[in-house]
């Protein structure tokens, strides 16, 4: 549309307007356009947006009349400004130039603007081309999303600004190299635990810095226990056994021994779970807690179990670890000698 506000007047002073039209383009002459001398405009003008942009215009001596146009409409005429817009001022009028000033450009300002002169009743005009430049926006963007390992997705990131920006995706992640689309969308096809995390979008068109946003994307997969081992523990000592498993969902956990659940709040006992890992204490081992127990990690997608033994460990004692029998070495001695 171009810079807009120009005068809507009266019959009158169409006819004015008209009188000093013909003086600054007489009829019959044939207007002149990129003399390569005179009148000089600027080369194309290039501001962002929300920026000032001055034009100007080199004259000399010879000019009689001089006025700035976009498009068909009038800015200014000499030092009379035929334009509504507050946004255009007029900067220079003298010999050997003549320059005007629009602030706030914006991209409806971006187009043709004509400095035209009148010199000897011959009119001569030169053309700037005014370049608005944005900065990049996004305007789109996937929200953070969940899905099971293995399945699909596709991120979408959309941006705009001037010139239009180049969009990239990053994962987020110590074992990520470089970047993973150079594109709006980012697809992945049977998607990994590995590749959970943060997406970043970088939209760039050099106007600004880049504008980055993040979408969140959590893979969820059964649980798998990473690590359990049995422990020796003296009687009458405190024994703790513990099995970290991973999960998404986090794992409930669940203790038991032989087919008996073990709960919070049994006696000698205390079941202790958090995200990843579950801790069963004794506070003081007795013959009867030595054996073997099963710990077992679920979330919706599935279960899994492992089993650990606790057995006594003292200087005077050791365990069959294949029979789960304790032996006393102090009582095997006395049936020798007996």
């Amino acid at each position: 549309m171009g810079v807009g506000g120009c005068l809507v007047v009266p019959w009158r002073c169409l006819v004015v307007l008209c009188l000093r039209l013909v003086f600054l383009v007489p009829a019959g002459v044939p207007v002149r356009s990129g003399d390569a001398t005179f009148p000089k405009a600027m080369d194309n003008v290039t501001v962002r947006q929300g920026e000032s942009a001055t034009l100007r215009c080199s004259v000399d001596n010879r000019v009689t009349r001089v006025a700035w146009l976009n498009r068909s409409s009038i800015l200014y005429a000499g030092n009379d400004k035929w334009c509504l817009d507050p946004r255009v001022v007029l900067l220079t009028n003298t010999k050997t130039e003549y320059s005007i000033q629009i602030q706030d450009v914006d991209v409806y300002d971006e187009g043709p603007y004509t400095c035209s002169v009148q010199t000897d009743n011959h009119p001569k005009t030169s053309r700037v081309h005014l370049i608005v430049q944005v900065s990049p926006k996004i305007v789109e963007i996937s929200s953070d999303i969940s899905i099971n390992e293995g399945g699909n997705i596709s991120l979408t990131c959309v941006a705009t600004g001037r010139p239009d920006p180049t969009i990239t995706w990053r994962h987020i992640s110590p074992k990520a190299v470089g970047f993973v689309s150079e594109d709006e969308y980012l697809e992945i096809t049977g998607i990994t635990r590995e590749q959970s995390g943060e997406y970043e979008c970088s939209a760039s068109n050099d106007v600004a810095a880049p504008i980055i946003r993040r979408v969140k994307v959590t893979v969820n997969y059964p649980p798998y226990i990473s690590d359990a081992k049995s422990t020796g523990v003296p009687v009458g000592q405190k024994g703790i056994l513990q099995c970290e498993a991973s999960a998404v969902p986090a794992a409930e956990f669940q203790w038991y021994k032989e087919d008996k659940r073990l709960v919070e709040g049994q006696k000698g006992v205390k079941v202790e779970s958090k995200a990843f890992f579950s801790r069963l204490t004794f506070f003081n081992v007795s013959e009867q807690d030595y054996g073997n127990y099963t710990c077992m990690a679920s979330n919706k997608l599935g279960n899994t179990n492992v089993s650990i033994i606790l057995y006594v460990n003292h200087e005077s004692g050791c365990a069959d670890m294949n029979s789960g029998v304790v032996v006393r070495l102090d009582l095997l001695v006395w049936e020798i000698m007996g």
